[in-house]
Parts: structure tokens; sequence; C-alpha cells
């Protein structure tokens, strides 16, 4: 049988404690950057699907040769929803501040059969009011995260350098 002790010689690399390591306060302070700007990371996957949804609902509800001009619009604020929610995926902390703009699309989207459309019917209005529901819903708590992170994140008066 093998010797698989790790035993002898150099052969066995013990790993040290962490704490004693010269960086590992610049470490922390930067797992914590990364991390801070994910407390909505749940909302990115709802939001891109909502975005999806969004583009193909046109095609999904059927109204693509009765209001072509609103299923090119839903086709369009889909693609910027879905981008959107990549972005918020990609690069939180730059993005975060952008979900104001998922709200107000989502407004846009609750009054858009009236304007974009033209007569359209009660199905077309519950699928756009449903998703402009949805996509203030979640715009709204990834702005209110956002702030609190915001908030959280700004160092106090007392810990700042002072400057003459």
């Amino acid at each position: 049988m093998a010797d698989v002790s790790h035993t002898r010689g150099d052969v066995s690399h013990t790993r040290g404690d962490m704490t004693s390591h010269p960086d590992v306060s610049e470490m922390r302070e930067r797992y914590a950057r990364m991390l801070g700007g994910r407390d909505v990371a749940l909302m990115d996957g709802p939001l891109f699907l909502l975005g999806l949804y969004c583009a193909a609902s046109p095609w999904i509800v059927h109204y693509t040769t009765g209001q072509p001009a609103l299923a090119v619009h839903n086709l369009i604020i889909g693609i910027a929803i879905g981008l959107l929610a990549l972005g918020f995926t990609r690069a939180p902390e730059r993005m975060y501040g952008l979900s104001w703009a998922m709200s107000a699309l989502g407004v846009w989207m609750i009054i858009a059969p009236w304007i974009v459309g033209s007569h359209p019917n009660a199905g077309v209005i519950a699928n756009n009011v449903v998703i402009g529901g949805l996509a203030v819903a979640l715009g709204l708590l990834c702005a209110g995260a956002s702030a609190k992170a915001a908030k959280t994140s700004t160092p106090k008066l007392q810990d700042r350098p002072r400057t003459l």
C-alpha cells in the first residue's frame, strides 16, 4: 500500500492562518466591495426573464397583426429591459443607479397600449399592465437596495481623512 499520510519531507504543505497574511485587510475590503452591490442578485434573473417575455409577448399573446406598432415597441422595450438586467449582473456597482430607469420603463409599458397602439383589446392591455407592474416593482426594489447599499458604503464624516 502507498503511504498517503504526507508526513515525509517537503511533501506536506500545510496552510497557515490567513490572519497572518500581510494584505488581509485589503483583501477583506476588496471582497466586501465586490459583494456590496449584490444585495439584489435575486432580481437580475427575473428582470432578464421579464425582458425576454416582453420582447416575445406580441407572438405569445398573438397581437402582431392587430397591433404591429405595439409589437415592435414591446420587442424594443423587452430588449432594453433584458440588457439592463444583464448590466445589473455584469457591473452591479455601476448599473444599480439605473434602477430608476427600470421603473420608468415599467410605467411606460403600462401606458403604451393607448399611446403606441390603436384601439388595444383587453388582452393587450392586461399583458402590458402586468409587464409594466412587474418592471416597476422590481425596479423599485433594485433602487431601494441600491440606495441602502450606497448609504452604508459611504464613509462617515469622522472616518474621512481631513484635508486643509
